[in-house]
This record gives structure tokens, sequence and C-alpha cells, in this order.
């Protein structure tokens, strides 16, 4: 399992991902972690086998945020087709303020930082979902194949949902339609969760609505 750390600049994530990755990690945006067992340490003890193979968790720092001249934050396509490549995503949201290390936002807000990459996700889902819509259509009126007509209706259940501004993860979906979908990257549909990276002192001030 990968799983990508995502973030804007100054959130924290690169730090998180050093700390989890240790020194293989220091100078590199791929590690892989032992997953911690104590399960298996006791069976360990237990046994003593020759060598103790802890699961792993391939842990990547997703490059790409970056801020422009004009001072947003870019989306590049990179970094959406970086963020495809993992199974699911940890969000490194910013909580703490620091003069020295200024929000590219101009202000931290743990909300609206969330809700900017779950837009900009979201437009990506919809853009391919019409993008395949729009070619499952064409194959329809040329041939009498039947799985695009199968296709059609689960990508069309799609839509209906992304235009209603909600995520993917949150749609209901039968285990026929997510087999059919495995092989697309839906960024909105991968499980995600969200880390708020609050300063040591814990006196940061948050606006919790």
């Amino acid at each position: 399992m990968q799983l990508g750390l995502i973030g804007l600049q100054y959130s924290g994530k690169t730090t998180l991902f050093q700390t989890l990755a240790g020194g293989e990690g220091a100078a590199r945006e791929r590690a892989s972690i032992d997953v911690p067992d104590e399960r298996l340490d006791n069976l360990t003890e237990i046994f003593n086998p020759k060598k103790q193979v802890n699961a792993t968790l391939e842990a990547f720092d997703v490059p790409g945020l970056s801020v422009g001249d004009d001072g947003k934050v870019k989306i590049t396509s990179g970094f959406l087709n970086a963020v495809k490549n993992n199974d699911a995503l940890f969000h490194v949201v910013r909580a703490f303020n620091n003069d020295a290390v200024p929000h590219p936002e101009g202000s931290v807000d743990p909300a609206r930082d969330v809700e900017f990459l779950e837009t900009e996700f979201l437009f990506a889902d919809m853009a391919m979902i019409e993008n395949r819509i729009e070619k499952l259509e064409k194959e329809i009126n040329k041939s009498r194949a039947e799985e695009p007509r199968k296709e059609l209706p689960i990508f069309e259940k799609l839509r209906a949902h992304t235009e209603a501004e909600k995520p993917l993860r949150s749609l209901e979906l039968e285990e026929r339609e997510r087999k059919a979908l495995s092989g697309y990257q839906f960024l909105t549909l991968k499980p995600t969760i969200v880390g708020v990276n609050f300063s040591d002192d814990g006196k940061d001030e948050v606006d919790e609505t």
C-alpha cells in the first residue's frame, strides 16, 4: 500500500514524512516503513524465528504544490498525477502561526485549506468523468458492444454525485461498480485522513467552524 502525504507549502508534511521514514527518507520523497505489530512481536518472542518481517507501508512525500508569481497556490498536472498513484492520502493541514514561515494563503485556516484541495480534486474527477462519458457515448454509437452500455450508467451516476459537489468516497457503490472503476484513479474516491499540525506549545488559535 502506498500512502501519499499531501499539503500546502509549510504545512509540515515533509517533516512528518522524514519523521516516519527516519534516516531513509531524509533526502528522498519515498520510503518503505515497517508497520508496528505487537502480535507479531509476541509471536517472534515465542517461536524465535531467524528473522521478523513486518508488514510495510510505502510513504510518498507528494511534491508539486507551489506558489506562483501572483501569490496563488498552483495546482499542476504533475501534482495531480503524483497524487493519483497513491492508494490512500494523508492530508497535512497547518494550524500553527509562525511569522518566520508565512502561510502560502496569507493566513492560517485549516478548514479553508482542506476545502481547497478537496475542491481541486473534485474538479479533476469531474473532468475525467466527463471525458469518459463522451468516449463511451461515441463507442455506443459506433458499435453494439455491451461493455460501454454497462459502463455508461455507472459514470452517469458518478457525474450526478460530483455535480452535487460531493466526493466520490461518499457515494454508495455496488461491488460490480467498484470493479468497473478499479482502473480509474479518481482522487476523491481515495481513502483520506486529515492530520492537523499544531505548534508544540498548543497555543494555536484556530477557527473551528
